[in-house]
């Protein structure tokens, strides 16, 4: 069965938990919406923090609301200039995941694990995925089009109601097949 979602292309970004805000930002600090993203209830903030690895840093915007974890979202290219290998994960599976320090306007704060490259996903709401018979960890396929067209294997379901019915790709993966944001993603179910 094949249905179409739009695309989001996720580039490098950061979530705090509590405990890293109030290092960073000082205590108690909050996070100031700049504008919404898609997924309901989550934004891009007007903070941003450096991460630094013992090769290279650069800056990360943050994405609110807070979360129960630290994490920080790369892509391929941006590891590299880290010099950094992180390995490809579910979001919030940050187990032997890579360490940094995180530098704020109030102060630094060390992760022992945290930089991921966020697995390639696509958001469902309940209602869709029940349309399709999709389920939370499923694996899906993605086809695209174009002159640079390609088959996207190990696609990740993500379904929750919290949820807004979307493709998450990468900025490496998304300039690989030439696709804007908001590109048509044909999802192929596999079973």
């Amino acid at each position: 069965m094949e249905f179409q979602l739009p695309l989001g292309i996720s580039a490098r970004h950061l979530h705090l938990n509590r405990e890293a805000m109030d290092a960073l930002f000082g205590k108690g600090s909050e996070l100031h919406k700049v504008r919404p993203i898609k997924q309901p209830g989550q934004f891009a903030s007007a903070e941003f923090v450096r991460v630094k690895t013992e090769k290279g840093e650069f800056k990360l915007r943050v994405l609110g609301p807070l979360r129960p974890y630290t994490q920080i979202e790369v892509s391929f290219t941006d590891a590299r200039s880290l010099g950094v290998k992180p390995p490809i994960r579910k979001s919030g599976d940050l187990k032997g995941s890579v360490a940094c320090t995180l530098i704020g306007p109030a102060g630094e704060y060390k992760i022992p694990e945290g930089i991921i490259v966020a697995g390639r996903h696509i958001h469902l709401t309940p209602a869709t995925a029940a349309k399709y018979n999709l389920h939370e960890n499923d694996i899906v396929e993605l086809v695209t089009t174009g002159e640079r067209a390609l088959t996207l294997h190990n696609v990740l379901v993500r379904t929750s109601d919290k949820d807004f019915d979307e493709v998450h790709l990468d900025t490496d993966e998304a300039n690989a097949c030439d696709l804007p944001a908001d590109a048509p993603m044909t999802v192929r179910t596999l079973k």
